[in-house]
């Protein structure tokens, strides 16, 4: 019964926006305005001060309005009284989602579709894209980042500050102690990383990095004065990523929760939700408020074996089911036209781009070969979103699934590459989408082990799931065999993009990388015009017997790591 309810709102759903005659070979399949509507554009004098706040790691059920178990009165305040984005996506892993806030444009136009960056590898942020900051930086804006960067730092070109920030205070890793500000890519592989502008910054280290953050934030907006240049304010969060460490007292209202990461996860979430009412509170005391945007967003689904939860979505962090993909977000601000509501309108993170290079009373269309629209009236007035598909990735370089082949996608799209589109309603996924388990919260003592592997539904040799989104948002019922029309025409979809995608640049590491040839810290390495040895071919090494132990060696040492960081106990 329920199969079938399904299916006719599927059909219904295509109908409704024309789906089947759309033309499969353009880049969208809605138009871009020529010019922006008079009636939403903000006063020119004024443009509004910007406040970007990303969190890292948090799941779609790490938050109060979503799950009560979490207390973040603050952010369900900011949401309720704005516009909270029920149908928002990001994507499943760190450097993805914040390639495409600044540049605007999907991982397969970047070269960062497989992984992230490590911390010795040459790569970085493309230095002929134009980020975002760049963008505002150019209609008159203060430009700061605060927190984590995870977009490479191998040369001082591909550094925050070079690349659209006046100011910035943070890491440029992955991952560092909350404290004391180490980062570790390996047994050995260890090194300070807590940098001011371009220095490192050894006096900072020592206090709590979401106090630190909030702290500089504050200092940036007391010294700054509202009426002069508009702010743009990147609030970069390490919270609530790995490893789990907060002050006592955010842990104290969850001792009643048997699951010890769980309790100290929920712990640093308080800890931001204390934080984004310390950055708002100061917006009101020095005068920004009232012209100000907020933007709330998380860069990539929670992970349930680190206390996160996506419950009820599928699937977890570093998947293409929706727990990896779909995100917390909302806006709030006085500027809003229709406020206090939940819009379902479609957002990516890619639409932050021209949403608020528009706001900021630039032309978004200037910059040719964004993947992103201007979806401020879907926020502000609830109108239509003019995004109707989101490329979720393509990633040429990931395990190709064994089921998998060219004829399995019936000549269009070899089926083993890993990939995943939505188009309308519709969610196609190929290869291997990643660990596709339902789990439910970790709050028990011990899970989520005892609960891992409850419902895998996976079945060996499958590399193509169908699925319908709207109406099956948990992703339970795969409609692949039952309407191949649908899966031909995703296919041809992924196809086309594929055409336009750029070599993967995941160069090898780099041992000069190494923190203890660079003063203990990480940061730069390549000199000034040192030509990148790198020749844009991507390459799979044989791996010799010495090269698979210290993998071995290096993969158990993150084990350890992890469990140490798991249990450490309260």
């Amino acid at each position: 019964m329920t199969t079938t309810s399904l299916t006719g709102f599927s059909v219904m759903s295509l109908l409704s926006l024309s789906y089947l005659t759309w033309d499969w070979m353009s880049p969208n399949q809605v138009e871009r305005p020529s010019a922006p509507d008079p009636a939403n554009v903000l006063p020119a004098a004024r443009p509004p001060h910007i406040i970007f706040i990303m969190t890292d790691d948090q799941g779609f059920n790490d938050i109060g309005y979503h799950n009560s178990d979490i207390k973040t009165p603050t952010l369900d305040k900011l949401a309720a009284d704005g516009v909270r984005l029920e149908q928002y996506y990001i994507q499943p892993i760190c450097t993805p989602s914040r390639s495409q806030l600044l540049t605007g444009r999907y991982q397969i136009h970047t070269g960062l579709q497989h992984s992230i960056i490590r911390p010795r590898q040459p790569s970085c942020l493309p230095l002929d894209q134009v980020t975002l900051p760049q963008r505002l930086q150019g209609l008159g804006y203060s430009t700061h980042m605060v927190g984590k960067w995870h977009l490479g730092f191998y040369k001082k070109e591909c550094l925050p500050t070079r690349r659209g920030f006046h100011s910035y205070l943070g890491s440029l890793t992955g991952s560092v102690n909350y404290y004391t500000y180490n980062s570790c890519d390996g047994p050995g592989l260890c090194g300070y990383d807590l940098h001011e502008g371009e220095t490192v910054a050894w006096d900072q280290g020592g206090k709590y990095s979401t106090h630190l953050y909030t702290q500089r934030v504050r200092r940036i907006l007391a010294a700054h004065d509202p009426l002069g240049p508009p702010l743009f304010i990147y609030l970069s969060f390490q919270a609530v990523h790995t490893p789990l460490q907060c002050p006592r007292r955010y842990v104290y209202p969850y001792r009643d929760m048997g699951n010890v990461p769980r309790r100290k996860y929920a712990g640093m979430v308080s800890a931001v939700d204390e934080a984004v009412r310390n950055v708002t509170y100061a917006l009101r005391k020095y005068g920004f408020y009232q012209n100000s945007v907020v933007v709330f967003s998380t860069d990539n689904g929670g992970q349930p074996l680190s206390g996160g939860s996506n419950w009820p979505l599928r699937g977890r962090k570093g998947t293409y089911w929706e727990g990896g993909v779909r995100g917390l977000g909302f806006v709030h601000s006085p500027l809003l036209r229709r406020r206090r509501r939940v819009s379902r309108a479609l957002v990516h993170i890619t639409d932050w781009y021209p949403t608020l290079v528009g706001l900021a009373g630039g032309n978004a269309s200037a910059a040719e070969g964004l993947d992103g629209f201007d979806v401020w009236p879907a926020i502000s007035e609830g109108r239509e979103s003019p995004r109707r598909e989101i490329l979720h990735n393509i990633d040429p370089l990931y395990n190709p699934a064994r089921g998998g082949s060219l004829r399995g996608g019936f000549g269009i799209w070899d089926t083993a590459v890993q990939a995943s589109i939505r188009a309308g309603d519709w969610k196609l996924l190929t290869g291997d989408p990643g660990y596709g388990d339902w789990t439910p919260p970790p709050v028990l003592p011990g899970s989520p082990g005892g609960w891992w592997g409850l419902e895998r539904h996976l079945q060996p040799g499958k590399a193509v799931w169908l699925f319908n989104v709207s109406g099956d948002p948990y992703e339970r019922f795969d409609q692949a065999e039952r309407r191949p029309d649908v899966v031909k025409l995703l296919l041809a979809r992924l196809a086309f993009y594929n055409r336009t995608a750029v070599p993967v640049r995941y160069p090898p590491e780099d041992p000069r990388g190494h923190p203890d040839l660079n003063g203990g810290a990480w940061g730069p390495w390549f000199g000034d015009g040192e030509e990148d040895p790198w020749d844009g071919v991507p390459r799979r090494r044989t791996k010799d017997r010495k090269e698979t132990l210290k993998m071995a060696r290096t993969k158990s040492f993150f084990r350890s790591l992890t469990t140490r960081m798991m249990s450490d106990r309260i």
